[in-house]
């Protein structure tokens, strides 16, 4: 089964897209990465999914999780 995610990435027209993995188009739009973060924020926490945050050059910047995290991080 995969795991439910979500993407925000650059939209090589301006701007800034959510996606879900692999897809051809967006789900949400935004003229800027915090208002397009703040509604994919509001879509993962709906449905316990995984937020990606990619930069402008496409590299994962920060990856956080609002479901069953599969890899929870370990006690020191």
């Amino acid at each position: 089964m995969a795991r439910k995610e979500w993407h925000v990435v650059s939209n090589p027209d301006g701007g800034w897209d959510v996606k879900k993995p692999h897809a051809m188009r967006a789900s949400i739009h935004s003229e800027t990465k915090s208002e397009a973060v703040d509604r994919a924020r509001k879509l993962c926490k709906k449905e316990g999914a995984e937020l990606v945050i990619h930069g402008k050059d496409g590299k994962i910047q920060e990856s956080i999780s609002y479901g069953n995290d599969p890899y929870p991080p370990r006690d020191k």
